[in-house]
């Protein structure tokens, strides 16, 4: 049992239960980092979303043809151009060193989905309301413990507090 981040098309980035918990790992303390709008925020709720200890192992996933990208193309642009910026700041093994594991396939997630997001098109995506937080669902508030965005107060508490 797996989880699949799709790209709209048959191709994605195909992940084991707990290869999925390291590439949230990973993309969520980068997406703390660099989360300034709202759009941003979206996505920190998303990938907050991806937590297998709440939703349930082989429950996770997403498609980037589903969200919601924005209305015009410097919304989009922007957009991508964020979760491209998370991607290679996790690449970079931002704050990896305070995992109590070492993320040995990471960077192999990574860069799959980085090559998934820069050939993927924003302007084909069919916006699915289900598949991408509003702005109402925003991960605007921080696990102060573990320093990263999280759901709150929709979850009790980050991906890294229902770890362990």
């Amino acid at each position: 049992m797996g989880n699949v981040f799709h790209a709209g098309d048959d191709h994605g980035l195909f992940l084991s239960n707990g290869g999925t918990a390291v590439f949230v790992d990973v993309l969520t303390l980068a997406v703390s980092a660099l989360a300034e709008r709202p759009w941003d925020y979206r996505f920190a709720a998303l990938l907050a979303r991806q937590d297998q200890s709440v939703m349930g192992r082989g429950a996770v996933g997403f498609d980037l043809a589903e969200l919601d990208w924005g209305r015009t193309d410097g919304e989009r642009v922007a957009a991508k151009d964020f979760v491209l910026r998370v991607v290679d700041l996790a690449l970079r093994r931002y704050r990896w060193d305070e995992l109590d594991y070492f993320p040995p396939f990471a960077e192999k997630y990574l860069r799959r989905f980085r090559e998934l997001v820069e050939a993927f098109d924003p302007a084909a995506a069919r916006a699915d309301a289900d598949s991408f937080p509003g702005p109402d669902e925003a991960a605007t508030a921080s696990c102060v413990r573990h320093r990263v965005l999280s759901s709150l107060p929709l979850l009790e508490g980050c991906v890294f507090c229902f770890a362990g």
